[in-house]
């Protein structure tokens, strides 16, 4: 993920501080008639020198809440001797459409990175305004005051932002709870709890850090095991305490407080034993009631901690990145010779194809030593008996359709437009599979499979697609989908999993391993083709790295050694006196 105010190429802003936002909004406006809001917050920056604003990330989703905690958080490098500009756009979602004009605005904040570092305990909290007459975000709609009948200036709940400085620490966490004899507080049957996890502050607040998933039914749940950096736990300090609350789950949102109990990494690093077993206490209920002792228990079955190995220490181990292209050749994308098709290959500018091909290739080939691309096409007639094909080489040859760098691969899309013919419909899992069964020919971590999806329109397999992303999620392999044109792209975020994790026959992706982006919000941001670029592949490249970590976590597998730094052996002396290091032979005397 791209840091706040990273420096343009070629400029040297010197070290940063890496510095967690954590999010949290109390009474909200209600725009839901059956229901609360099902709130989501947005945050925007500006670069510096620039009026325009960036998205930068998007937390979860909270169902029914006007108060929500969100667990995601923003990691932004902090640079002092820069103002940083920071807005918080808040949107009640009635649909999965990433299109965020189509979900209710419920307000927005404006501050600098500054001014949250710099308040109290680095927590600041400001009201939620419908904002001023400003261009929509993405240059679409107005203000999204105006376009979702809000009224300027109107106040419209508060929004509260931490900001801690992250640690050093790479350490993973895994551990495992269990509970017995929770309260019961359903009417008609048992409990349905979950856990919640908070680290405190220096100013004695508490901050969200995870959430388990939720046991339905019981009043003795096991929940999995789940891992957590040390980092988010405890920052590093082994003491600071750790709040866990207990909440019976309702669909409403409204989860009923069953109790709480605090404990610190160093007691639950103890592992499993006597002193791992907590009282879950509800307060009101012990002012209340003399004879109260507590409202269940909840036992630490396991712990263990290992340190968590990087991106780049598989890198440099010599981990080797595959990267192969599939482009879309339906005809929706319209007839290549018309200045109105995505595929027009003007003299003057970039088409959408060739401008995500270059931003995400010219990355990932100097993770490719033998820099040779497979390129695919999918949705055309192609010669010579004109059959529809959902998997050709775009270089004419089936036996080895990769290209020679970046360039090769650009050279043979270009060559396609002129030899195929433009048709339908619009099939993925084709060439997921084409990548997989390369992926699952090397298991061992020596090289990771990249799959770039460039298409203009809606899937036509979406089961088949499913199943074959199911089966891919086992395998060493991402998949990034960049969605270029104006159509909507509701499947492809289905596909992107980060919500719901993709299924199919009762299957689930053991990984999320799709990455969505919509092309048209990072040329809409302006700046040119080189910025559009760059923001693209800031935002579709960014998953790729957790994405290698947890199929290796998965499989268990380590980091290599990297190879020691090659040494050049000393020039030996010339055999001929005449004959200079560098330079043409003299001719002779």
């Amino acid at each position: 993920m791209a840091g706040l105010g990273s420096p343009e190429p070629g400029s040297d802003p010197g070290p940063a501080t890496r510095v967690e936002l954590t999010v949290s909004c109390r009474q909200l406006l209600d725009k839901d008639t059956f229901s609360k809001s099902d709130p989501l917050c947005v945050l925007y920056i500006q670069r510096p020198g620039s009026r325009q604003w960036l998205e930068f990330g998007r937390t979860e989703v909270i169902d029914n809440s006007l108060n929500p905690d969100f667990l995601h958080k923003f990691v932004l490098d902090y640079f002092f001797e820069e103002k940083q500009n920071l807005r918080f756009d808040l949107y009640d979602v009635d649909s999965k459409s990433p299109d965020l004009s189509k979900h209710d605005f419920l307000g927005q904040s404006f501050c600098t990175l500054g001014e949250i570092v710099g308040s109290a305990g680095g927590r600041l909290e400001k009201p939620l305004t419908m904002g001023a007459a400003t261009a929509h975000p993405r240059g679409r709609k107005p203000t999204p005051a105006l376009s979702n009948g809000g009224i300027p200036g109107k106040s419209c709940g508060t929004i509260i932002v931490l900001a801690e400085e992250l640690s050093n620490c790479r350490d993973v966490a895994t551990l495992q709870f269990c509970a017995n004899k929770l309260d019961k507080k359903d009417f008609f049957g048992k409990s349905d709890p979950f856990l919640v996890f908070y680290r405190s502050n220096e100013d004695g607040t508490f901050t969200i850090c995870h959430r388990t998933e939720v046991a339905r039914h019981t009043l003795a749940p096991v929940w999995a095991a789940f891992d957590i950096p040390v980092r988010a736990l405890c920052n590093g300090d082994p003491d600071r305490t750790i709040k866990v609350e207990v909440y019976d789950w309702d669909r409403s949102g409204s989860h009923d407080f069953i109790g709480e109990f605090t404990t610190s990494y160093r007691e639950l690093a103890r592992g499993q034993h006597g002193l791992n077993v907590y009282e879950v206490v509800n307060p009101k209920k012990k002012l209340k009631k003399k004879k109260y002792l507590n409202s269940g228990t909840v036992t630490l079955l396991s712990f263990s901690v290992e340190s968590d190995p990087s991106f780049l220490d598989y890198i440099r181990g010599g981990t080797q990145l595959n990267f192969t292209v599939a482009i879309d050749f339906t005809a929706s994308n319209g007839n290549p010779s018309q200045p109105t098709s995505l595929h027009y290959l003007s003299p003057f500018q970039l088409n959408a194809y060739t401008m995500a091909l270059k931003a995400v290739g010219e990355i990932i080939q100097d993770y490719d030593s033998h820099k040779l691309f497979p390129a695919l096409g999918f949705g055309a007639r192609i010669p010579p008996d004109g059959r529809v094909s959902h998997e050709f080489p775009l270089n004419g040859d089936a036996e080895n359709p990769a290209c020679r760098g970046i360039e090769g691969v650009l050279e043979a899309y270009h060559r396609s437009l002129r030899r195929v013919q433009l048709y339908g419909p619009t099939n993925f899992a084709p060439v997921v599979n084409h990548v997989a069964r390369a992926a699952a020919a090397v298991l061992d971590g020596s090289q990771y499979f990249v799959l770039l999806i460039i298409t203009d329109g809606v899937i036509s397999d979406m089961a088949q697609t499913k199943e074959a992303i199911v089966n891919a999620a086992a395998l060493p392999m991402s998949i990034i989908i960049v969605g270029v044109g104006q159509a909507e792209f509701d499947a492809m975020v289905e596909l992107d999993g980060d919500d719901i994790r993709v299924s199919s026959r009762g299957r689930v992706a053991e990984r999320d391993i799709v990455q969505f982006v919509p092309f048209r919000e990072h040329v809409a941001a302006g700046g040119g083709a080189v910025r559009s670029m760059a923001r693209l592949a800031r935002a579709v490249l960014a998953e790729v790295p957790p994405q290698l970590l947890s199929y290796m976590k998965a499989k268990g597998i380590s980091p290599r050694p990297a190879p020691p730094p090659a040494v050049t052996p000393p020039f030996p002396a010339p055999l001929f006196p005449w004959i200079k290091a560098a330079g043409p032979c003299p001719p002779p005397k």
